[in-house]
């Protein structure tokens, strides 16, 4: 059997300026529409489209094959598909790993994605490095149907409709809708006659509320493995009502979407500074301290997306290589005098991350918990976890 099909149904991907990639569908058939944004990664297809903070985005992944090791219930960062769909140069239809439980094409068939591939990834990429990140559409056809101008002008439309990433509160449309507790660690392998799974601390000394913005799994799994257990709660629940269930720190997840019209998260986030409680952001997380504490926030060109974004400690000056998936980014010109910067891009010099001084609230633009990507940053968990045992000892 042949890795890759060789007939596949027609597609297209049509920008919102009028530029047209055409090439062939490797997922479901029909129209989507969304941000087109590019990933650098190298590896962890599948951890990128199940991230909710890929919502209303096309990814474009700059790896020239993509596929190869197929689709397994794992390496699930969420229990869905969230991009709005998928942009590569070659997939594989057939995986080559004996953890797959699927091809890639057939997860996102399943899951009613739209993806495309033989296109050029370099050009596409290179293009959006100059013009920015911009709305575009996916139309696939069905096998046997031919791709028309009709279609090409059918998505061009749907593009220019589309607007913009700017001024979107997509947290609330992927948030849990109900509250749940998190106690699973990260997946060990078998040893000693224990079977391979996913590890459970045997005390959790402390405990916090994560608000789910969009939350990653491998978020909740890290803070398990520091002994913390997890209230999870939707993204618009009260401070109040958060508080009810006697956290020692309060999480702030990632997420899609613009954080400004995220009001209900700031306010959460004002108040569980003024309270002084251990107060951890990531991502989306750390863009709502930001707002909470008067700084501005701003859309990137064409934002921060890959597994190899070195960062600066401002202090130390030691470098870390870290995963990024953000658009929007805070503006360290604006942090007030009771906030303090503590990490940089070194690709850009944006934001990476802030605390406020005398307190135990500080937050990280990256993801620290990776997956994909290294590990370097993920010391953040552990000051978050003694932020909580230095609120326990009073």
């Amino acid at each position: 059997m042949a890795l890759i099909a060789k007939t596949r149904p027609q597609a297209a991907l049509v920008l919102a300026d009028g530029t047209v990639f055409q090439g062939e569908s490797t997922g479901a058939a029909g129209l989507t529409v969304g941000e087109v944004v590019f990933n650098t990664s190298m590896t962890g297809y599948q951890e990128i489209l199940t991230d909710p903070s890929y919502t209303g985005q096309l990814v474009t992944l700059t790896c020239a094959h993509i596929g190869n090791v197929g689709v397994n219930p794992e390496d699930m960062e969420s229990n869905a598909i969230h991009a709005a769909g998928l942009i590569v140069k070659a997939a594989a239809d057939v995986p080559s790993n004996w953890r797959a439980r699927q091809s890639l094409p057939e997860a996102l068939k399943d899951a009613g994605v739209k993806a495309i591939c033989g296109i050029d990834t370099r050009a596409l990429t290179i293009h959006l490095r100059t013009t920015g990140a911009q709305a575009g559409a996916i139309i696939a056809k069905q096998m046997g149907d031919e791709l028309t101008d009709e279609d090409l002008q059918q998505a061009l439309e749907a593009a220019r409709s589309w607007g913009s990433m700017a001024g979107q509160d997509l947290a609330k449309t992927v948030t849990t809708d109900h509250v749940y507790d998190w106690t699973d660690g990260s997946w060990e392998p078998s040893r000693e006659g224990e079977p391979a799974g996913f590890r459970r601390a045997a005390v959790f000394p402390y405990h916090v509320v994560a608000y789910d913005f969009g939350i990653k799994t491998n978020i909740l799994r890290l803070l398990a493995d520091r002994g913390i257990r997890v209230t999870v709660v939707p993204a618009q629940t009260p401070f109040e009502e958060a508080m009810k269930h006697q956290p020692d720190g309060i999480f702030l997840s990632n997420g899609p979407g613009d954080p400004a019209p995220c009001t209900y998260a700031i306010e959460v986030a004002q108040k569980a500074i003024a309270a002084k409680l251990p107060l951890f952001g990531i991502c989306l997380g750390h863009q709502i301290m930001g707002l909470a504490v008067g700084a501005k926030t701003l859309k990137m060109k064409f934002g921060h997306h890959g597994a190899n974004h070195p960062v600066e400690n401002v202090e130390t000056k030691r470098v870390y290589i870290t995963s990024q998936n953000h658009g929007f980014a805070v503006d360290a010109d604006t942090l007030p005098a009771n906030a303090r910067a503590t990490h940089r891009s070194l690709f850009d010099g944006s934001l990476q991350g802030f605390e406020l001084i005398g307190q135990p609230a500080f937050c990280f633009q990256g993801h620290p918990e990776a997956s994909p990507g290294p590990h370097d940053i993920d010391v953040l968990f552990e000051k978050f976890a003694k932020s909580l045992a230095g609120r326990r000892a009073g």
